[in-house]
């Protein structure tokens, strides 16, 4: 899995991406040339202290490693957890990120 870490590659993906929001994530998504998958995470500090903050991002990149199959190739992706994600279990930011990208994946076929 490939990771978006610049400043200047999140602020392309928020400024001529789209969004989709779910009920604990929200996904920013960019097609780009190439046929791999980036993802990017960023998580506030209103949705806790550091260890929940890190826990969150663990639990994230995780899901988008398991599951890299369900997000469209050739697409930027960054991943934003809701305040409402903090003490959820994995299953249920699975289930919310899965149904996100498959929005994704439909939004792309038109």
């Amino acid at each position: 899995m490939y990771r978006l870490k610049k400043d200047r590659e999140f602020k392309r993906v928020y400024r001529q991406g789209r969004s989709l929001a779910g009920r604990y994530v929200v996904i920013y998504y960019l097609p780009v040339d190439g046929i791999g998958r980036r993802f990017g995470f960023s998580v506030s500090k209103k949705t806790g202290k550091a260890v929940q903050r890190n826990r969150l991002r663990r639990l994230l990149r995780e899901i988008c490693r398991l599951h890299t199959d369900h997000f469209a190739s050739g697409h930027d992706y960054i991943v934003i957890p809701r305040r409402s994600a903090a003490g959820k279990s994995f299953a249920e930011l699975k289930e919310d990120m899965l149904r996100l990208a498959a929005r994704i994946g439909r939004e792309g076929d038109r």
